[in-house]
């Protein structure tokens, strides 16, 4: 499940990167960059640490 976070979360980078560049989507673009980010902080937060 940590994985496909992280695929989601490049994936949602890369499109927010190509509309920052190219302004084509406009505001949507920066909320793709908002579920990103959120994806990264919980894939940190549920990612099991072993001692």
């Amino acid at each position: 499940m940590n994985s496909l976070l992280y695929i989601i979360a490049v994936i949602l980078i890369i499109g927010w990167a190509i509309g920052f560049f190219f302004m084509a989507v406009g505001s949507l673009i920066h909320v793709l960059l908002v579920i990103a980010v959120i994806a990264l902080v919980l894939g940190l937060i549920r990612r099991p640490t072993a001692i």
